[in-house]
């Protein structure tokens, strides 16, 4: 779980990953030569933070966004929220600015506005996040940002022995998207891709639990195309991969973008479940990590 471990600790809030993008560009140079195929890396002019990289002659894309939630630095202490962060008093977060590094405390006043705590003043618009605390026993991980350091895990060792595909790295996905579509357009234009996993993490709730496998969501906020989620489970079921099925009415992805953009694209979320999402201890079962990497190398190999 190095890997997993790195990614987390690398800061990434939404609007700032480029530190998460030089690191995974690094990392596909420095491992590419180890995959089954060595995949076309597209970045940098306009491809913004987002990362997209082609193997063989590919059918199906999988997405994971780079993005995490975290703070904006406003004025007079104020924190602004990226995303939707769910964090108590006394939480460390971190981060830099032209002072230095930093390491402070939230705090919220009496109408519950949140607030740092530091020993000088931080640069208005230092985005915070949270100081990783990783940890790991004999079935769980636990640590800030599973979501979705867990997403761009898995599809880096699906990429492993990936024959035909592409792989997704966006932005912006836990303050409202904005990078997919163009994305889309260009995978869609350049590959003729039309259908797409969403590699992200899901809850657990009343009816998806730790341990029972990886979820695929028959929906969400959003509702895709059943035939395809047939498809998926079908796959699924075929190689007796542990899952359990989603049904849940809030909560979206990449997949919400995805439907929203002008080409007819199927997909599906297909995500560990965790507990305390958003905060900084999110928690995994490693037997839905091990389903997860699974169920998406014969996904990619047989939709």
């Amino acid at each position: 779980m190095n890997l997993l471990q790195q990614l987390c600790s690398i800061p990434g809030t939404s609007g700032h990953e480029s530190d998460i993008r030089d690191f995974l560009l690094r990392y596909v140079q420095k491992e590419k030569k180890n995959w089954k195929v060595k995949p076309i890396i597209f970045a940098g002019d306009g491809f913004q933070d987002c990362i997209v990289l082609k193997f063989g002659k590919p059918r199906t894309a999988i997405f994971a966004h780079m993005d995490s939630v975290g703070f904006t630095v406003r004025y007079h202490n104020q924190l602004l929220s990226v995303g939707s962060p769910d964090a108590e008093a006394g939480t460390k977060l971190v981060g830099h600015d032209r002072h230095g590094p930093i390491e402070c405390e939230l705090e919220f006043d009496k109408q519950h506005h949140a607030l740092y705590k530091f020993g000088r003043p931080i640069e208005r618009g230092t985005p915070l996040s949270y100081k990783i605390d990783f940890k790991e026993s004999k079935q769980f991980i636990e640590s800030a940002y599973l979501d979705d350091r867990l997403g761009i895990f898995v599809a880096l060792k699906v990429a492993e022995k990936l024959k035909d595909g592409v792989i997704v790295f966006s932005s912006w996905e836990e303050h409202g998207g904005g990078s997919v579509p163009y994305l889309a357009k260009f995978i869609y234009e350049s590959c003729g891709i039309r259908q797409a996993l969403i590699s992200d993490i899901t809850w657990v709730s009343d009816g998806v639990e730790h341990g029972k496998g990886v979820a695929i969501s028959l929906r969400d906020r959003n509702i895709p195309r059943r035939s395809f989620i047939e498809k998926v489970i079908s796959v699924a079921t075929k190689h007796q991969v542990p899952h359990q099925l989603e049904v849940e009415g809030l909560g979206s992805s990449d997949g919400g973008e995805l439907q929203r953009a002008p080409y007819p694209f199927d997909w599906c979320f297909v995500g560990a479940p965790e507990q305390h999402p958003h905060t900084p201890r999110e928690k995994v079962h490693k037997k839905d990590i091990d389903s997860m990497i699974e169920l998406y190398g014969w996904l990619m190999k047989e939709l």
